[in-house]
């Protein structure tokens, strides 16, 4: 660990409280990190070993001041104690750190749009279109109805690449 990285690690865990008891938790226990989408990691105590997945929560990623820190968490600790942090937000801060913490940050989005993968407020992740693809066969434009957008995914996906049901109808070819 460098001292740029500790340096980082104290000021991620300042921004964060908790007590002897949630650090001593967290010391102990075995973590995992998944970063799930962009701001959101999810973060499991291994501990469990067979029942893991009982204890894994997501946990938000926010920015105050150029500091990344873990704002909050789904478990039941965090929703019902606004005093102190829960240790799965603490688990993230000191053994993710600020790898974990800046990769949940650059996680690209859905759409593959790298300008848009680094978006901070919910409002600036969704898309005005509301994800409808206009782009026919052969490069066309024509917008698809309400039934045809229920069962597309093209949207969803990077680089113009259509979903399987609109190239196995025929609304969309697969590019060269």
């Amino acid at each position: 660990m460098s001292a740029n990285d500790s340096a980082a690690e104290k000021s991620i865990v300042t921004e964060l409280t908790f007590g002897a008891k949630t650090s001593k938790r967290v010391s102990w226990g075995s973590w995992e990190f998944a970063v799930e989408s962009p701001h959101l990691v999810r973060v499991t105590n291994a501990s469990y070993g067979a029942e893991k997945a009982d204890h894994s929560y997501l946990v938000g990623v926010e920015d105050r001041d150029g500091v990344l820190v873990p704002a909050e968490c789904e478990c039941p600790a965090d929703k019902y104690n606004e005093k102190y942090d829960c240790k799965h937000k603490v688990a993230l801060a000191t053994v993710g750190g600020p790898v974990v913490l800046e990769a949940s940050v650059n996680y690209p989005t859905p759409t593959g749009n790298p300008e848009r993968s680094n978006a901070s407020r919910l409002s600036d992740k969704l898309r005005a279109d509301g994800g409808a693809t206009t782009e026919g066969v052969g490069g066309e434009s024509k917008p698809l109805d309400a039934g045809e957008r229920d069962e597309c995914d093209c949207a969803e996906l990077s680089d113009d690449f259509p979903c399987w049901p609109c190239v196995r109808d025929g609304k969309r070819e697969l590019p060269e």
